[in-house]
């Protein structure tokens, strides 16, 4: 299948897509139809399949394989999707990336590999020598809050001038780093910056980023494209109340529990509460049970009661 060109620089709303699962290691296909359908209805401009938000790293191969498969079908050309490919073998992610070309992807994602610790050096290396046994342009990823190695900024410059690199996730938080980086790449237009805190959206997007890769925009997708479009259009009161919305979904659904998981596991709750796809994530996390459910789905009913008719999708399930 023929991917769709991949726009040089990629902007506007990439959602990380949960991996809906019915249990370990089973994906959840009625799910991951829906959810699908309910992105490209809600306007994002391209998919990011098997990231943080995906479980990626917790997924057997075999789901993987399958994700890719059954996303790029279903997608079909109507967005250019991104995989996710970062593990701790190099030869696994060359390999997934081969089979996200045959089945039509448009791009890939790597995060350095984690557990042993990675110099600079050595990190440029990888890239270049990942960059360069693909066959894909390459997203670089910098998550050091789950790999524990930045891609620091002179780093990702240096990266900048290889062909089958074209561009930066960055999910650090530091709004600092991201004006380094943009500073230092300033003479590449076509290199794509993403920014995966939703928090940070509205802000950067002045700044010279290109969009967002949101979790949220799982839930809520014209909510987040909404919001990028104000902020490219420079229409601060739009941008403000869409903002407002966007830190509301941070401050209640991402919050319960004080496990690192909260994230993941809050937004597939949701989903379930939504009636878009099963709440179960891969061992070793738990799905949110009792009390915690019950308070996801009271925060997703006060949200759909005050988003406006462009900004929400679905109906909230009632059980």
């Amino acid at each position: 299948m023929a991917a769709p060109a991949l726009p040089r620089p990629l902007r506007g709303i990439v959602p990380p897509m949960v991996t809906p699962l019915s249990d370990q290691d089973q994906l959840d296909l009625d799910g991951l139809q829906k959810l699908i359908e309910r992105l490209l209805g809600g306007g994002v401009h391209a998919l990011f399949a098997l990231g943080t938000t995906g479980e990626g790293p917790h997924l057997a191969y075999t789901v993987r394989h399958q994700v890719v498969e059954r996303v790029c079908d279903q997608v079909a050309g109507r967005v250019p999707v991104l995989i996710g490919i970062t593990d701790t073998a190099f030869d696994a992610s060359v390999e997934l990336a081969g089979r996200a070309y045959a089945a039509g992807a448009a791009g890939l994602v790597a995060a350095p590999p984690y557990y042993f610790p990675v110099s600079q050096p050595e990190l440029a290396d990888y890239f270049m020598s990942l960059a360069e046994s693909i066959p894909l342009p390459l997203f670089l990823y910098n998550m050091p809050g789950c790999t524990k190695t930045a891609i620091e900024p002179e780093t990702v410059a240096k990266l900048s001038g290889v062909d089958n690199i074209v561009g930066l996730k960055d999910s650090s938080r530091d709004l600092d780093y991201l004006r380094d980086v943009r500073k230092r790449i300033a003479h590449l237009p076509d290199f794509s910056l993403l920014v995966g805190p939703e928090e940070l959206l509205a802000s950067v997007v002045g700044m010279g980023i290109h969009g967002g890769v949101n979790g949220g925009a799982n839930m809520f997708p014209e909510l987040y494209v909404a919001l990028y479009e104000a902020a490219v259009a420079g229409d601060t009161s739009e941008v403000n109340r869409l903002h407002g919305l966007v830190m509301r979904i941070a401050g209640s659904i991402y919050t319960i529990g004080d496990w690192a998981s909260r994230h993941v596991r809050g937004t597939k709750c949701a989903l379930k509460c939504l009636d878009v796809c099963d709440d179960y994530v891969n061992l070793p996390f738990r799905r949110l049970e009792g009390e915690d459910r019950t308070t996801i789905r009271r925060a997703v009913r006060g949200l759909e009661a005050i988003l406006g008719p462009r900004e929400r999708a679905g109906a909230v399930e009632q059980t």
